[in-house]
């Protein structure tokens, strides 16, 4: 071990580690006699029903806990950091790396780049493989962790040396026959990018990609964000309407075939192609149980379904007087202010103002919601119709905060534009609720 135990930072009500009177400030050295190095030993060596735990006390008193449990149930253990090990930084130079399009003078953990299989795990996060030893996948098939989630790119080795900037991009996709052959979960993403990974390119990495069926769930197909910080980067060029109408055209003849054979549509079209394109969104049995939603995938369609049921349900014969407004990006704009205009039909005494935001900060063809910032919210809504709130989508602020990409708080916003905010979950009935005031 780099380091001499993990520090817990609190530990869960009513659990077993609060039972035996494990602390803030206390260090897990041990388990079962074997020492930790991150959140996979930890969670792996806490399954067994008979457990030994090696605690040291910040007096450096250590106890010895012997623990009689149920089998896989969590000992309620919140560690200072919550992997139990630094961050692994990404190695590679994507020709289309967000990261590298961001501005200067912005909160330095906005900079960095993650490429590590066991945030992959625990929250989701898409892994290159180039990052990962040998040691990494062994334990990976060891703990049979799933589902591990691969940027993929493109099935052309020479291709992705390429698009990553590392020569052993390539070599690094055999990686991921190793968690097939072990049977490790895996979802896929494909990052496109205009005349470089499209066209004949895409539809060979698609058709490679099946082959790693059923161990991989699914493939999101998502289009390149452009920021108009690029000055000496790769040049790429934006994709338009005609673009998106033939990338979803392929996607869905790969999804009819992958149906036929396999009962999954496998690849996905992220949101964007569809709001690109004009296109209806698919219906919710098209996504197979919204496998890759946090990638974007099937988010607006989810939104629609929970928005219709819940609409369903509303309270007819209550009057609500109300007038609010909502803020949201170009892309989602269309089907946010449609379902507004929906309420406001069933209850005529309820205004809303929807506003798309212009995203100045990283430029026009960045159109999504979740990358506006507050002063670009601020400028735009100055002077504007506000009513008696304004809604903001939660997927503006940082997890679990009410701060803006720019750091920007929404107390900030709220003293620029002298009215209240409310930060709104993603979901359509939270959607109804926040504009009723339940």
């Amino acid at each position: 071990m780099r380091k001499k135990g993990h520090v817990v930072q609190k530990t869960v009500p009513g659990s077993i580690a609060q039972e035996m009177e494990i602390e803030r400030g206390d260090k897990i050295l041990e388990i079962n006699g074997t020492a930790i190095e991150d959140i996979f030993d930890y969670q792996f060596l806490i399954q067994d029903t008979y457990i030994e735990v090696l605690v040291e006390k910040p007096d450096g008193e250590q106890w010895l806990l012997e623990i009689d449990k149920d089998y896989d149930e969590d000992l309620g253990i919140i560690f200072e950091n919550g992997l139990m090990d630094d961050y692994r930084h990404c190695r590679n130079k994507c020709i289309f790396c967000f990261i590298d399009q961001m501005p200067k003078g912005m909160r330095e953990t906005l900079y960095f780049k993650d490429d590590d299989s066991r945030l992959s795990f625990l929250q989701g996060n898409y892994v290159t493989l180039t990052n990962m030893s040998d040691h990494d996948i062994d334990r990976i098939v060891r703990y049979h962790l799933s589902p591990i989630n691969i940027s993929f790119q493109t099935m052309n080795p020479r291709l992705r040396c390429k698009m990553l900037n590392n020569r052993f991009a390539g070599e690094a996709l055999k990686k991921a026959d190793v968690l097939k052959e072990a049977g490790i979960a895996m979802n896929g993403q494909i990052v496109l990018c205009k005349g470089i990974n499209d066209g004949k390119e895409l539809e060979f990495s698609i058709r490679e990609l099946m082959k790693y069926l059923p161990e991989l769930q699914s493939v999101s197909v998502v289009p390149v964000g452009l920021t108009k910080y690029r000055d000496g980067l790769y040049p790429l060029e934006p994709f338009t309407r005609e673009d998106a109408l033939g990338v979803l055209q392929m996607i869905h003849e790969f999804q009819k075939e992958c149906f036929e054979k396999y009962g999954l549509h496998f690849v996905h079209a992220s949101d964007e192609w569809y709001f690109l394109a004009g296109e209806e969104m698919p219906e919710e049995e098209r996504y197979d149980g919204y496998l890759q939603l946090e990638n974007g995938v099937g988010m607006m369609r989810l939104f629609l379904n929970e928005f219709e049921e819940a609409f369903r349900e509303m309270p007819r014969g209550h009057r609500f007087h109300r007038e609010l407004s909502i803020a949201t990006g170009f892309l989602p704009y269309p089907y946010i202010r449609q379902s507004a205009e929906r309420i406001m039909q069933a209850f005529p005494e309820v205004k809303v103002h929807v506003y798309p935001i212009r995203n100045d900060f990283f430029g026009e063809m960045i159109t999504v919601s979740g990358l506006l910032t507050g002063q670009d919210i601020r400028d735009q809504l100055k002077g504007k119709p506000l009513g008696e709130r304004l809604l903001l989508p939660q997927n503006m602020f940082r997890s679990g905060e009410d701060v803006f990409l720019d750091d920007l708080r929404a107390g900030d916003l709220e003293k620029a534009l002298q009215v209240p905010i409310s930060i709104v979950k993603s979901s359509g009935r939270d959607f109804i609720q926040a504009i009723l005031g339940e």
